[in-house]
């Protein structure tokens, strides 16, 4: 018997649904950082276990959206929500309700897709704080099962999965075994840098930037491998954005180009010689022109 299903996780920005996204995959597909509303478009991630494929779909984090971009990220993360077979809403071991929670709880109500409510990071807390947590979304609505995980240590995740297989209904995958991602490597190359950009710059500048990746070709050499030039621009908002992100001397651009690199030559299994370029592009969150321009296209939502 054949299963095969669509997934989405949804959740408040910086709960980990990136993070369970890869470790459910085993390799890095969405990017992952400390910083909120990291997650922009949302990332198609297949998990092939047997006769079974698990299509899950990271959306960015729901939020009270303050630009074009916000509004952008909110629809792309509501509009998965009627669509899939399953839900898995993330959550934070907190035994509190935020007024996101309450109104990410109101949209649950709407769709009839099985909700499971994942409650992450267990392990930065002690296992006596789990139940109150666990007894609090039991009472917040009717969802199917609650399961408490660590994405980042792996416990609970085999549970979870084995919860979710129950709900999947027989079918035909949708995409060949050896994918793992609907991704281009244009598309993962871009992220990877703004990854890295966000980890190391400042925290009013994060939100700001977008990534392109101007041209991307493989070259062969003699007597070596071949290599993958990559010239790919950071835009930014404002000029003084520009000076943090290129550093003093170039020491911060340097800094992401090598972090960057590392993983994307992981990603390609070849050289990367990557050339960075800082852009100003103002107020480009609210130009939906330029929001297009970086991928962010509202009109395929």
């Amino acid at each position: 018997m054949t299963k095969s299903a669509m997934i989405t996780l949804c959740g408040r920005p910086n709960v980990g649904k990136s993070t369970l996204t890869n470790a459910l995959v085993g390799e890095k597909v969405a990017i992952v950082s400390n910083k909120p509303q990291t997650t922009r478009n949302r990332i198609t991630a297949i998990v092939n276990r047997g006769d079974t494929q698990y299509v899950l779909l990271d959306t960015p984090g729901l939020h009270k959206p303050r630009s074009r971009l916000g509004d952008y990220m909110v629809k792309a993360a509501k509009g998965t929500l009627k669509e899939v077979d399953v839900v898995l809403w993330l959550v934070e071991p907190r035994a509190k309700l935020t007024e996101e929670d309450k109104a990410i709880i109101g949209l649950l109500k709407e769709v009839k897709t099985p909700v499971i409510v994942v409650i992450n990071k267990i392990d930065k807390v002690k296992k006596a704080e789990i139940l109150p947590v666990i007894d609090l979304y039991a009472h917040a609505g009717e969802f199917h099962e609650i399961i408490p995980v660590s994405a980042r240590t792996g416990d609970g995740v085999g549970l979870l999965m084995e919860e979710v297989f129950r709900l999947l209904p027989e079918g035909e995958p949708f995409y060949d075994e050896d994918m793992v991602t609907t991704q281009t490597e244009r598309e993962i190359s871009a992220e990877i840098i703004r990854e890295k950009a966000l980890r190391l710059l400042q925290e009013e500048v994060p939100h700001g930037i977008a990534v392109t990746i101007e041209t991307m070709k493989m070259r062969k050499r003699k007597g070596k491998g071949d290599i993958c030039d990559i010239d790919a621009s950071i835009v930014c908002e404002k000029e003084t954005h520009k000076r943090i992100i290129i550093g003093k001397d170039g020491a911060m651009l340097r800094r992401i180009g090598t972090d960057a690199r590392k993983d994307i030559e992981n990603m390609l299994q070849r050289q990367v010689n990557l050339k960075l370029w800082v852009k100003v592009r103002r107020d480009w969150k609210d130009d939906d022109t330029q929001m297009r321009s970086f991928g962010y296209d509202a009109r395929k939502l």
